[in-house]
């Protein structure tokens, strides 16, 4: 079945930076586009990038210049190297893709900035 594995959260001051992974399994990850999600506490989940299988990446204007998404189709592996951070970026990250028509999350990872 689909997996999804994010890892590279922590707690970092401002101004600081952080890469995210997001390890995937299950499915042909090559042909599928990955998208990193946040939610912070009490506000909705919302886009932060998307990469499609040409690697081509799309981001969320408040994080533009200051986050890049890649992928490594030999590792599975999509990255969200985040500089520059916030604290309004404090929030829970994960990633995403649909597989049959379904749309599949992996469990998160904390990212905390502190001013």
């Amino acid at each position: 079945q689909v997996q999804l594995v994010e890892s590279g959260g922590g707690l970092v001051q401002a101004g600081g930076s952080l890469r995210l992974s997001c390890a995937a399994s299950g499915f042909t990850f090559g042909i599928r586009t990955i998208g990193w999600y946040r939610q912070a506490p009490g506000n909705q989940r919302e886009f932060v990038a998307k990469i499609n299988s040409g690697g081509t990446p799309t981001y969320t204007d408040s994080v533009k210049g200051r986050f890049t998404i890649s992928r490594d189709n030999a590792k599975n592996t999509v990255y969200l190297q985040m500089n520059s951070l916030n604290p309004e970026d404090t929030a829970i990250y994960y990633c995403n893709t649909v597989h049959n028509g379904r749309l599949n999350w992996g469990q998160g990872t904390q990212v905390t900035v502190s001013s």
